[in-house]
């Protein structure tokens, strides 16, 4: 039998083993959808600390079942471990590592270049390899496909080398890993059916692409098309504080029209590991080829300013009351970079937290899905989360409305507050103690 039949044959009958290389926000419910659906999974990281968690049956993700977790532990269909060394023991090997930007805004593919050549010399004919990770248009062919070459394997002969991008929305209730298509791109025809096969058993529906790189391109266009268009409503926000216009109001009026209209939203600026990242993905990518992305770098630009300019509102906020930032006591609401979620990653929150502190301000913050805040790539605030009481509320001097949580009481909040700058248009902009941001 050759590779292709006994590979579609082990995922016919559920008796190939996948293994997740990252197991964040968008490696760990892939973990758990393939434990759903009867396989059997070896999760890697190189963190030992979510690995032990993951061992005692904890999950380290809000929206991951725990119990679930613990119980395919204790069968041994989940082997979490931090050996890759064990990547040679599976059939399919899922990267889902980080691919943030450096200083400089160019992409930095270093956990990716690093986790394939710390699994390759433990690979095997016959396996799977899958891109998950968003990056740049040409990173399978360009970066994983000749290091596997040199390492003495075909793809498509000897393995099968993929680019499937994860899709993952957390928070999203509606939309899961299994009703979320998903596309994937091949770098040969049988490399592609193999891949295929492969999430045809977590999703109801697999979109096969021409090239790896047309699926690369699909997420990069995904996620620019949502940084263009936030940055669009960021900067009517602007003009419209300056009328004295609701841009809130607007955006809601805006979306009754039920066609040629997508609502947007407005914010303290742009979170998540995607949007703030992938579109300088092809900014760089595009310069190769003697091309100026104008747009997509004027939308950086405004969605990147947007925390300086809450700092500046908060700032107009209190000098209403004749107090300076330095000195005050201010009390961010919500770090996560989105409601009703405990997901940090590139949250302006963060931003927003180090800049009032610079300037002298007794800065704490409040959110009910992130009670510590740990240190990440950018940050080490090491901070607590404070437990919203009225009389708390009373002590501070201003409140920066920053992520929408539906757990926080607005009604307590805006009854006891004697300042709010509101990012997010909660509260009334007639309300003359509320400043919009």
């Amino acid at each position: 039998m050759n590779r292709i039949d006994s590979f579609l044959e082990k995922l016919q009958d559920n008796t190939a083993v996948v293994g997740v290389v990252g197991l964040g926000y968008a490696g760990l419910p892939i973990v758990s959808r393939f434990l759903d659906v009867g396989f059997s999974v070896v999760g890697f990281d190189i963190d030992a600390e979510k690995i032990a968690a993951l061992e005692r049956g904890e999950s380290y993700i809000e929206h991951i079942d725990a119990a679930g977790i613990k119980a395919r532990c204790q069968t041994g269909e989940f082997l979490p471990t931090t050996d890759f060394s064990k990547a040679g023991h599976v059939d399919a090997l899922l990267l889902c590592v980080p691919t943030p930007l450096n200083r400089n805004r160019e992409p930095d593919l270093t956990y990716v270049v690093n986790t394939v050549e710390t699994i390759i010399p433990h690979m095997r004919p016959g396996q799977l390899l899958s891109l998950e990770s968003t990056t740049y248009p040409g990173t399978t062919e360009e970066v994983l496909r000749p290091r596997l070459e040199q390492a003495g394997f075909v793809p498509g002969e000897d393995v099968f080398l993929v680019y499937s991008p994860e899709r993952e929305d957390p928070g999203n209730k509606v939309y899961r890993v299994q009703n979320t298509p998903r596309i994937c791109g091949g770098c040969t025809q049988s490399c592609l059916e193999a891949g295929v096969a492969l999430y045809e058993k977590i999703v109801d529906q697999v979109i096969p692409m021409p090239s790896t790189g047309s699926a690369e391109m699909t997420k990069i266009l995904e996620n620019t098309f949502r940084a263009v268009n936030i940055a669009l409503v960021n900067e009517l926000k602007l003009v419209s504080d300056r009328m004295g216009v609701d841009i809130f109001e607007v955006i809601r009026t805006a979306a009754t029209k039920p066609f040629g209209y997508m609502p947007f939203y407005p914010g303290p600026g742009l979170g998540g590991h995607c949007i703030p990242i992938d579109p300088f993905y092809l900014t760089w990518k595009a310069r190769e080829y003697g091309l100026t992305t104008r747009f997509i770098e004027l939308a950086g630009e405004v969605n990147t300013s947007m925390p300086e300019h809450v700092v500046s509102k908060v700032g107009l906020a209190l000098n209403s009351i004749g107090k300076p930032i330095n000195g005050s006591s201010i009390l961010v609401l919500g770090v996560s970079y989105k409601k009703n979620v405990d997901d940090k990653r590139e949250s302006p929150s963060l931003v927003l937290i180090e800049k009032l502190s610079g300037l002298g301000g007794r800065v704490d913050y409040a959110d009910p899905h992130v009670p510590y805040l740990a240190k990440t790539r950018k940050h080490d605030l090491g901070m607590k989360s404070i437990e919203l009481t009225p009389e708390k509320v009373r002590n501070y001097d201003c409140l920066v409305l920053a992520t929408d949580h539906d757990r926080f009481d607005w009604a307590m909040i805006r009854q006891n507050a004697n300042l709010i700058v509101d990012t997010r248009g909660i509260y009334s902009c007639d309300d003359k103690q509320v400043f919009r941001a």
